[in-house]
């Protein structure tokens, strides 16, 4: 059985609910994702928050002037007032396959990983996409290696050497 343990990314970008949505905003831009666990001091994981949530809480025009500013959200709005606070989570020993078909059937973007109720690291669905690429190539390689043998098995058929002409003509 292929692990969580051994695709997710360990010891995600983690904000407390206290945080403002211009603490996310700035995270999710400068890190380049989509999805912040909500954590207590105990890396117990509380709440998620995704870019939906903080698009969704923000003014408008708020998400234009910050990416033409300084990529700060002008907003006060704290993260308890919106994360998801219902979130499933997987343990880091489940299989990479039962987490696909969560998140599938869910439509879920991501699945905070625990071990002894701990935070321990995140599986998203561009985690799924690196696998799926990786698949991919290696399928691909496999089939050029197929079509090198072919190739080479047909160049040897159409070799023929007539033993006795051959070892005649050495003498």
């Amino acid at each position: 059985m292929i692990t969580i343990d051994e695709f997710m990314t360990p010891e995600p970008y983690t904000l407390r609910e206290t945080d403002s949505i211009n603490d996310a905003w700035e995270v999710m831009v400068g890190k380049h994702i989509r999805h912040i666990p909500i954590i207590d001091d105990h890396n117990h994981v509380l709440g998620l928050v995704t870019q939906r949530d903080v698009l969704a809480a923000t003014e408008p025009g708020a998400i234009v002037e910050a990416e033409m500013a300084s990529h700060e959200i002008k907003s006060g709005i704290r993260l308890s007032e919106i994360m998801i606070r219902d979130v499933k989570v997987i343990h880091r020993s489940d299989s990479l396959r039962k987490a696909a078909l969560y998140l599938q059937e869910h439509k879920y973007g991501c699945l905070p990983v625990v071990e002894d109720d701990r935070l321990v690291g995140i599986i998203t669905d561009s985690d799924y996409i690196d696998i799926a690429i990786n698949l991919i190539e290696q399928a691909e390689l496999a089939e050029e290696e197929i079509d090198l043998e072919v190739e080479a098995d047909d160049v040897m058929d159409e070799i023929e050497i007539d033993e006795d002409e051959f070892f005649n003509s050495r003498s």
